[in-house]
């Protein structure tokens, strides 16, 4: 399908209904130099246009798992915003995605584990207390698989990565109001700075996403 070729992520950092959308400022974790201005302003006028797709966060995730002496560790975090949005006759210059963590959120099932990951060690979620993922390009390998090509900023430190994306539910048409998208990476935990338990803390990591979304407004 050709259209899907059009598809570009835009997360917003509200799940404000459309009715209402003007009455809120959804823009202001993203102001003050967080991200460009026009990038916000691409994603405010698809959403205008009634393009946007916004997570359902009863039904996504957004976690990582990483290998350690004790098994693999599995963190999600709780706290996080965004939506698809779905254009037609978009300049590959307009596909965005965003999208904003809140560390503080992340949950291991264990009280131990879950604090230390949270201590300055590590994700020292009181002096880096988001997560920020910024596109700069989407690449579509096949008509249900894409590479999301953008910078992720965690720990003070900002780095190229480079996500799998799967269309797992696509809108055939205008009708449908439903998309199920997951997304995959690895990273290596070194280059942001996080370096402690090495070598016995694998510094591989694996970040993943399954996002669930429905037409914004409907």
């Amino acid at each position: 399908m050709k259209m899907l070729k059009r598809i570009f992520f835009g997360l917003l950092i509200s799940m404000t209904p459309l009715s209402v959308v003007a009455e809120v400022d959804v823009c202001a974790p993203f102001k003050d130099g967080v991200v460009d201005t026009t990038v916000v302003s691409k994603m405010l006028s698809a959403a205008e246009d009634g393009h946007l797709y916004r997570i359902n966060p009863a039904s996504s995730r957004v976690g990582f798992c990483v290998e350690t002496p004790i098994g693999l560790i599995e963190g999600e975090f709780r706290d996080f915003t965004g939506g698809l949005t779905f254009l037609e006759g978009h300049a590959a210059d307009d596909e965005q995605a965003l999208v904003m963590v809140k560390t503080k959120s992340l949950d291991t099932k264990g009280i131990f584990i879950e604090n230390m990951l949270k201590g300055e060690k590590f994700f020292d979620v009181d002096n880096y207390p988001e997560i920020l993922f910024v596109s700069t390009g989407f690449k579509w390998v096949s008509e249900t698989e894409a590479v999301l090509l953008g910078e992720l900023t965690m720990h003070g430190v900002t780095k190229e990565v480079g996500f799998h994306v799967e269309l797992v539910e696509q809108p055939d048409d205008d009708a449908q109001q439903h998309i199920v998208v997951k997304a995959t990476t690895l990273i290596r935990r070194s280059e942001f700075g996080l370096t402690s338990l090495s070598p016995m803390v694998s510094d591989s990591v694996s970040l993943c996403m399954s996002v669930d979304a429905v037409r914004f407004g409907s």
